[in-house]
């Protein structure tokens, strides 16, 4: 009988991978997570959850992180630092490749989820959790009552001023070019709002604040003309990027390059599942990602007994 190293093996630490261990640890799989960086993912950036379930006050999101962690290696989840480099498919064991070793194991989980997109101005990392959101949906209630910025101009920026609206006294809407680009009902709604100033042909040029957002600094890309607009807080909506980047067009993307699987986190490779903000779905939240990663792991366990029938 062919032997492995690991029952399931578990790529990327965020909320969807460590549900995954939870899961795979109470099935009694040998499972190992790898993490490139720190577990928890883009919860490590999040100052303040509050709309995860089960913490009315809100939870932050390092803390939250630690919570599941935890609660994986009680159920024997192991856990190492590691950047994958490389997936070598097999039938039915897959090789995952290391730089200082190689792993194998029948089943794998991709959860290495997404990156937001920067915009790569001074003081944007220093301020991130501090009045630099990449989140509407998690931090804008933070925000109540408050004047605050938004940058982008497509489909998500647009239904997140949307979605500020409800909280914010005033929101200013930051856009590089002179028209939207996302939906007509979208850019008519928004429009409509009295409280969102647009600031056409505009960028970023600089967030100012020292323990926290003060400021943006913007330039009119057409006079050149720089202002400093204050606000409390500024939301940055241009996008975010799948960490696929590893996998070299192994699997099937869309046009973003996130993942495509079925209703049971299965992408086209019999073994190789899928979960979290990596895949292809409509909504990229901490919940979601914990649903992804249960559905995952229940579908290992299904897949590995079914391979062992055989």
């Amino acid at each position: 009988m062919t032997s492995w190293d690991y029952d399931v093996i578990i790529i990327g630490g965020g909320p969807a991978g460590l549900t995954a261990g939870i899961y795979t640890g109470r099935a009694r799989l040998k499972a190992l997570l790898v993490e490139k960086l720190i577990h928890g993912g883009q919860m490590m950036t999040t100052d303040l959850v509050e709309n995860y379930p089960g913490f009315p006050e809100g939870i932050s999101g390092p803390e939250l992180s630690d919570r599941m962690r935890r609660q994986a290696e009680r159920f024997g989840l192991e856990i190492i630092t590691g950047e994958v480099q490389e997936i070598r498919p097999g039938d039915p064991v897959h090789t995952v490749v290391l730089a200082d070793r190689e792993l194998t194991a029948p089943a794998l989980i991709i959860a290495t989820g997404a990156s937001y997109k920067h915009l790569g101005v001074p003081g944007e990392a220093e301020l991130v959790g501090r009045g630099v959101s990449f989140c509407a949906t998690c931090d804008g209630a933070l925000y109540r009552d408050q004047e605050i910025a938004l940058v982008g101009g497509g489909d998500t920026a647009l239904t997140e001023t949307l979605f500020l609206s409800r909280f914010a006294r005033k929101i200013h809407l930051i856009h590089r070019r002179d028209q939207f680009r996302g939906a007509k009902y979208l850019q008519e709604q928004v429009l409509a709002l009295d409280k969102v100033q647009v600031h056409w042909d505009s960028v970023v040029e600089a967030f100012e604040g020292q323990d926290a957002l003060e400021a943006v600094r913007l330039k009119n890309v057409k006079t050149g003309q720089v202002t400093r607009l204050p606000v409390s807080g500024c939301f940055v909506a241009i996008g975010i990027t799948p960490n696929t980047a590893f996998l070299k067009d192994l699997l099937p993307m869309d046009e973003w390059g996130f993942l495509f699987t079925d209703a049971d986190m299965a992408t086209t490779i019999p073994g190789i599942f899928a979960a979290g903000d990596v895949r292809s779905k409509n909504l990229w939240q901490i919940a979601t990602a914990v649903g992804d990663g249960a559905i995952a792991a229940h579908a290992v366990e299904n897949y590995l007994n079914r391979l062992r029938k055989e």
